[in-house]
């Protein structure tokens, strides 16, 4: 028999006795709202959407899910006749079906077929990428929906010089706006998420909420950015340790953005924000590494690298040393974004140390054998030489 979600959360939390942490456990402390609310999550099955449908069932939401229904979640769940959550198929292309290699049927609908009909207090749309696809989606469920709420990004904005910009500051464009492609160096993606919440504020005018994340972060990441450092200082030893300890760091730990995604609905804030913080010089580098170091009761040392050797040595901000970027130049303000107007709004964020740890808990109980696909950054045997070479230059 499979295994009902409630009944995987309830023994994921008795990790101890051997069970497979989960990644949602922590939301059953948010507590059950007194005006539950419909809500439609398009998408729902990444990093990000399981996270959202969990904060909403832990506040007693009733759900419904739109995607193709073809993609498990990080606990190998669909959610397929799990309690309080409705399945629709289709596909965000109004073009494409479900599932490009069947024939069209009831099981397999055309495009957004299976929404003509429903109304929702809410609309959560973490799956969008292209303003026609968005667009198509957002003027089908404007007459039926009171809010939506787009999953934008940071990298949305034209610059990233400024340090203290907020969400005023100007958005990058696209010469053709009709492009799907990211390109090479994935120089559209932001101007086509510009473009994605033209679309929604277009059809749902003064009714939409746009939340900007930069690195999400935590239990459940597939990317394995974040994840790297809490790993490898766990295993202790000498780490390079890019930059210097005082670089400033704004990420997001996926279980505070969903917390507050769904606080939005509920509160019915409307607008744009962006999804990172702490404030400007709350966190740093060293504060990351200190908190994994922390998180793994670790013997870690950390040796400091500045930026400038490190690019002398082909060791590349971001991809070998994943969240760190130099705070100079056109990259001074990437981590320094002012978000007070976030906080007002009601985002609120847990502590470093909080989500190394349970980053670190939940990469540790996932099968050996999938393990480093989760992972990014610098090899073992590329670290210490950069090590070696470090120590030579500085004697």
């Amino acid at each position: 028999m499979t295994q009902s979600r409630r009944e995987f959360l309830s023994t994921a939390a008795a990790g101890a006795a051997g069970v497979m942490l989960s990644p949602y456990a922590a939301y059953g402390a948010l507590g059950r709202s007194q005006a539950p609310l419909r809500i439609l999550i398009l998408g729902g099955t990444g990093f990000l959407g399981p996270h959202c449908v969990e904060a909403c069932r832990a506040r007693g939401h009733a759900l419904t899910l739109f995607n193709r229904g073809r993609t498990e979640n990080v606990t190998g769940h669909k959610f397929e006749g799990e309690d309080g959550i409705e399945i629709r198929h289709g596909n965000r292309d109004p073009l494409k079906l479900a599932a490009d290699d069947q024939p069209e049927g009831p099981d397999n609908p055309k495009g957004l077929a299976s929404l003509a009909e429903g109304e929702w207090d809410g609309v959560i749309d973490t799956s969008g990428y292209w303003p026609r696809i968005v667009g198509a989606s957002a003027e089908l469920l404007a007459p039926r929906v009171q809010q939506y709420l787009f999953i934008s990004t940071v990298s949305v904005y034209a610059s990233n010089e400024e340090v203290g910009a907020d969400v005023t500051a100007p958005l990058g464009t696209m010469a053709d706006p009709t492009v799907e492609e990211f390109g090479q160096q994935f120089e559209n993606y932001g101007p086509a998420k510009v473009l994605c919440e033209q679309a929604c504020e277009k059809a749902l005018p003064g009714r939409v909420t746009v939340l900007r994340p930069g690195l999400i972060v935590g239990p459940g990441d597939t990317t394995g950015r974040f994840t790297s450092w809490p790993v490898r200082v766990a295993k202790g030893g000498e780490v390079l340790a890019p930059g210097t300890p005082s670089d400033p760091i704004q990420l997001i730990d996926v279980r505070d953005l969903a917390a507050w995604v769904v606080h939005c609905l509920e509160q019915k804030v409307m607008g744009t924000y962006d999804a990172v913080g702490p404030l400007d010089g709350e966190l740093n580098m060293g504060g990351v590494l200190e908190g994994c170091k922390t998180a793994a009761a670790s013997d870690a040392t950390f040796t400091w690298a500045d930026a400038d050797f490190l690019d002398a040595h082909g060791v590349s901000a971001w991809g070998d040393m994943p969240l760190w970027v130099p705070p100079r130049g056109d990259s001074a303000g990437f981590h320094r974004r002012n978000v007070k107007r976030s906080y007002e709004a009601g985002m609120k964020l847990r502590s470093v140390d909080e989500t190394a740890k349970a980053t670190l808990d939940w990469y540790n109980e996932l099968p050996a054998d999938s393990r480093f696909k989760r992972l990014a950054g610098i090899d073992a045997e590329r670290e210490a030489e950069v090590l070696k070479a470090w120590h030579e230059a500085n004697g």
